[in-house]
């Protein structure tokens, strides 16, 4: 299988859930139309690659969010996926103070934190969950989340760069009473999550880079001694969402003194840092309702 995709997996032997997110072209088509500096791409395409793993994980119907911010010189960098499988990234820094050259590591953010949003919508409660930023890669602050804060086991391994990304999440959700009845307590429990946890970190950075190598080869590779059931994809596309019109509507609810310190040389100009695209409009386009 090629392309773009989710791949839900289950291991038969623990009961164990989890995806692998193989994305060969988007990540290019995100951060294509940016210049951002080396070390940004790269944690950029680590966080599309996260966003991903952890927004299909999850049941909801509306907009999935993950967000890293400090006070370093990478200020924000932001992705987000709705539900039916469109994502968009971005990033926010100081361009004088990160050169290709610097690592591309969590200290570049400073001191800081993670979010994780989930917005269903007016009739939904809005959740957010947020973490400090700490240890040596996103990953490590998104299963220090999950530890202290969800008391959910989580594993996690990921590999990207600017042209292609793929990562596996293991989940081990707690039974009602903190037991597996069927397999006689939370001994057995604890041993097939330490071997699941051995098995996923044995997958190495070159395998998931490698373009000849299938998801579903990597799963079978891994996990075929615990009977590793693959379901049906999920497509994951690029979608920025700031299309003319919405952004003229985005308009149109703004006072009009706002407008009127917007307008420069006769027009407005409203730049998406998704897209890295500017969007001009004429004071008369704005029309309001009488």
């Amino acid at each position: 299988m090629a392309g773009n995709f989710i791949l839900p997996f289950q291991l038969e032997s623990s009961a164990l859930r989890g995806r692998i997110v193989r994305l060969e072209s988007l990540i290019q088509d995100i951060l294509g139309p940016h210049d951002y500096p080396a070390p940004v791409s790269q944690l950029c395409a680590d966080m599309i690659v996260l966003c991903a793993l952890l927004s299909s994980m999850l049941k909801y119907d509306g907009l999935f969010t993950l967000q890293a911010q400090g006070d370093g010189p990478l200020k924000m960098m932001v992705c987000d996926m709705i539900s039916g499988g469109l994502i968009r990234a971005c990033a926010t820094f100081d361009r004088e103070d990160i050169t290709d050259d610097m690592q591309a590591s969590l200290s570049l953010f400073g001191k800081g934190y993670l979010a994780f949003t989930v917005d269903q919508g007016a009739h939904m409660e809005r959740y957010q969950g947020i973490v400090e930023l700490k240890g040596e890669t996103l990953a490590d602050s998104v299963q220090n989340y999950f530890q202290s804060s969800e008391q959910v086991r989580t594993g996690i391994v990921l590999a990207a760069n600017t042209q292609r990304g793929q990562g596996i999440l293991l989940q081990h959700m707690p039974e009602e009473g903190g037991q597996n009845s069927e397999k006689g307590g939370s001994n057995v429990e604890e041993d097939d999550w330490r071997r699941a946890m051995i098995l996923m970190q044995s997958c190495t950075e070159e395998e998931l880079l490698n373009a000849d190598l299938s998801a579903e080869d990597i799963l079978t590779r891994l996990f075929h001694e615990e009977g590793v059931r693959i379901y049906d994809s999920k497509p994951v596309s690029k979608d920025c969402r700031c299309s003319p019109e919405r952004l003229l509507e985005l308009l149109k609810t703004m006072p009009q003194d706002d407008l009127d310190h917007m307008t420069v040389d006769g027009q407005i100009t409203m730049h998406c840092e998704f897209c890295n695209k500017d969007f001009a409009f004429q004071p008369d386009e704005i029309s309001r309702p009488v």
